[in-house]
């Protein structure tokens, strides 16, 4: 058996894998929402329509956002691999009566906030990413060429009050998916040492906090504005 198959069948090379694929979905997503930024810029919606279409068309951006969904893909299937193998190995009665003593509530349930993200995933990428490819968005033009307004599509999205209440909500689960798999991944990658643990902590806490907290401001921001 090969380096690579044993990588990709033991548990230790699944959970390398997961905490591998974690951090490079945490450095998209610090990518992501710089660029999304761009929506609270007053220029009616110019650099960001200049963003989208630099981030669709451009081939280094291309391979990352293949890479990107590679990385869902993996992260997702071996989670669901490492929690079925970890439910099938624990006792019932310990993980009744020392689960909430030994962990946190979203270690104990990342499978099920993973779940959840995904479905936002497939809904996001339903009302953005197809429509940028296949649906029928206006054009609008400026000195430098001509673009999709996809700046409309987001503020046309957001006006929906329902649509803002599910990526508040799913922003929230993230933050506590990022809090326990940000310092669980620099665990994993054997960089758990007392003199580090704690910064990668904090850093991990933040991260949890700050990222999730601008991802939400974008929609709420814009359904309030929509509303003038």
């Amino acid at each position: 058996m090969s380096w690579v198959t044993k990588t990709f069948t033991s548990t230790l090379g699944r959970k390398l894998l997961m905490a591998l694929t974690g951090l490079f979905l945490i450095l998209f997503l610090i990518g992501h929402v710089s660029g999304n930024m761009l929506l609270f810029k007053d220029d009616g919606g110019q650099a960001f329509n200049e963003y989208a279409k630099f981030m669709t068309t451009n081939p280094a951006v291309k391979i990352l956002s293949y890479l990107t969904y590679i990385s869902i893909i993996a992260h997702v299937v071996y989670a669901i691999i490492l929690s079925a193998k970890n439910k099938k190995a624990r006792p019932i009665g310990y993980a009744e009566s020392k689960a909430s003593t030994n962990s946190t509530w979203n270690s104990r349930n990342m499978g099920i906030l993973g779940t959840i993200i995904l479905i936002f995933i497939v809904v996001h990428l339903q009302n953005f990413w197809a429509e940028m490819h296949w649906g029928g968005i206006p054009v609008v033009n400026y000195e430098s060429g001509e673009y999709k307004d996809l700046y409309s599509v987001v503020y046309g999205a957001f006006s929906n009050i329902g649509l803002v209440a599910l990526y508040v909500v799913a922003m929230a689960f993230l933050g506590f998916h990022l809090n326990h798999g940000f310092a669980s991944a620099f665990q994993t990658l054997g960089l758990n040492h007392k003199k580090y643990t704690p910064a990668i902590k904090f850093i991990g806490t933040a991260f949890s906090i700050i990222v999730p907290a601008l991802f939400a401001s974008m929609p709420i921001y814009i359904y309030f504005s929509t509303l003038n």
